[in-house]
């Protein structure tokens, strides 16, 4: 019998964090972060990471792992993030996995292997020099010829991703596509629980991302964007973390604040929509859909009676 994982995932601004806690407390396990950016170290207010006070004793696994500017790969959250979850069902506990970057869930569920050489720098050296040099738009364009498939799922300004497809190409003749259903499992690792928060209108998604985005600036946002770009910091995948990149220009004296942050607010409702489109090809889902606090204790109710119609105990 497969080992049971509880996932929560939706998109910015759902309530993940807030269902995720109330649920470990109701269980007494732990959570295993499935977000790529709150596992850097200093990258607290603009990638929504819970404070201690948030966390209200529940232990995260998967925060603060690495500095802002190392280079982390989903190969590496799984084998980090797979070693979390088996210590905590060693000592009989189900952990609960919360965060909205997709790719790193899947890897966690799906237990996949990773295949092309990510500690060859020199394929990636060269991809990142031609997006330096002639932009994002010319390395996704030479990505659509050799793999078209990918060029329509990743975005061009998904430099990282783009770089990546193309190294596992030049690296192995075949697109990443191809190499990840090579190396996926036969089946999941585990037997994945997995819930999708999200509002029932777009609408009132859009209006909570742009009331966090505000939360964010009174929180100190700018000042931490400030900090990591004085340290050089805001480089590598950090460097691409919605909440940060769209502030460089003001605080380089190229931009208003206002322009700023309405392009934040813009990039975090399109990443939205595409955390969506990622969970809705997932037939595993069970949609929740929450509109208001008030709903809260009917959402906790409504998540635990299919945690139970699927053999977990309390």
């Amino acid at each position: 019998m497969k080992q049971k994982l509880i996932c929560i995932a939706g998109p910015t601004a759902s309530g993940k964090t807030a269902l995720s806690i109330a649920l470990a407390k109701l269980l007494d396990t732990e959570i295993i972060s499935s977000d790529s950016m709150q596992l850097y170290r200093g990258m607290d207010i603009g990638t929504a990471k819970p404070d201690m006070a948030e966390r209200d004793g529940v232990v995260h696994h998967m925060f603060d792992v690495a500095e802002a500017g190392e280079t982390f790969s989903v190969a590496r959250y799984q084998q980090m993030a797979d070693a979390c979850a088996q210590e905590i069902l060693s000592r009989g506990r189900i952990p609960i996995v919360c965060g909205g970057t997709g790719l790193y869930l899947d890897a966690l569920i799906d237990g996949s292997t990773f295949s092309g050489d990510e500690t060859n720098l020199e394929a990636r050296e060269k991809y990142n020099a031609i997006a330096r040099e002639q932009g994002a738009h010319a390395l996704h364009e030479m990505l659509r010829k050799v793999d078209p498939e990918s060029a329509e799922r990743i975005h061009e300004n998904n430099v990282k991703r783009v770089v990546r497809a193309l190294e596992v190409y030049e690296q192995t003749g075949m697109t990443i596509g191809e190499m990840n259903a090579r190396n996926k499992r036969p089946e999941p690792k585990y037997d994945a629980i997995l819930f999708a928060l999200c509002p029932t209108e777009r609408q009132t998604l859009y209006d909570r991302i742009d009331r966090r985005v505000d939360q964010m600036v009174e929180l100190g946002l700018l000042e931490e964007a400030r900090r990591l770009l004085e340290q050089g910091r805001l480089t590598g995948t950090a460097g691409q973390a919605i909440g940060y990149k769209e502030l460089v220009p003001y605080l380089q004296g190229q931009a208003t604040l206002s322009d700023c942050l309405d392009t934040l607010k813009r990039a975090s409702r399109n990443y939205a929509k595409r955390q969506l489109t990622w969970l809705r090809r997932d037939g595993r889902v069970n949609w929740i859909y929450y509109n208001s606090a008030e709903e809260f204790p009917a959402i906790l109710q409504q998540v635990t009676e299919i945690l139970t119609a699927r053999g977990v105990t309390y």
